[in-house]
């Protein structure tokens, strides 16, 4: 079975990326970015990014997971600290996020550090979930094997029965990572292929050094 993909073509012609109008500072130039990927319609969830991980297999592995909140120090998500995503991050943190907003022809790519946020951060963002997402974190021993689909169901009508009128808390496993970058690449879809990419890398003095990079 084959199918050739060669006629997929685009020109991309919707902006451009330059030195002259660019942050100085990486995480201003996402919020920049980020706000007008709100801004513009085509996309329901601009905050889903890849998070990318080395396995504790050896195998690195992609999965989508949803940015709940950007701040000055970096990139926040919520998992279970026991999935295989959970297990690798423990096992090397250094992982890879990346943004990929086609309605404005970007992608955002980004190499950090992993570490759990304060358990008081998790237990806040936890009580601010829908009954339905508390219950979910609390019944699903995510990653691993499970017999059936009803199998999860039973265990979450039965969960619904302990904690109705209660107060539901947090799981122990289950909370926040802070990604503290240290590059961040902005890249731009141009026309024929010349696409802009501007990178941030980290240096010593906490400062960041800024590169063009050819597409």
């Amino acid at each position: 079975m084959q199918k050739d993909l060669s006629d997929y073509r685009k020109s991309y012609e919707k902006s451009a990326l330059l030195e002259t109008t660019i942050k100085e500072n990486p995480m201003e130039q996402f919020q920049k970015w980020f706000y007008e990927v709100e801004a513009t319609d085509g996309l329901d969830e601009p905050n889903a990014m890849t998070v990318s991980t080395i396995g504790l297999d050896g195998f690195p592995k992609n999965r989508v997971v949803l940015m709940k909140k950007y701040t000055h120090e970096g990139f926040i998500f919520y998992t279970n600290y026991d999935s295989e995503k959970g297990r690798a991050i423990a096992a090397n943190p250094s992982l890879c996020l990346s943004f990929f907003w086609p309605n404005l022809e970007r992608q955002v790519i980004i190499k950090g550090t992993a570490e759990k946020l304060a358990e008081n951060l998790s237990d806040g963002y936890f009580e601010s979930r829908p009954v339905g997402s508390q219950l979910g974190a609390v019944v699903s021993n995510q990653s691993e094997v499970i017999g059936s689909r009803e199998v999860l169901e039973k265990e979450l009508e039965a969960l619904e029965k302990k904690y109705e009128g209660k107060e539901i808390p947090r799981p122990s496993n289950w909370g926040g990572f802070l990604v503290r970058p240290v590059s961040i690449e902005f890249w731009q879809g141009r026309p024929n292929r010349l696409h802009d990419r501007i990178r941030y890398t980290l240096q010593e003095d906490y400062d960041w050094k800024i590169e063009r990079l050819a597409p």
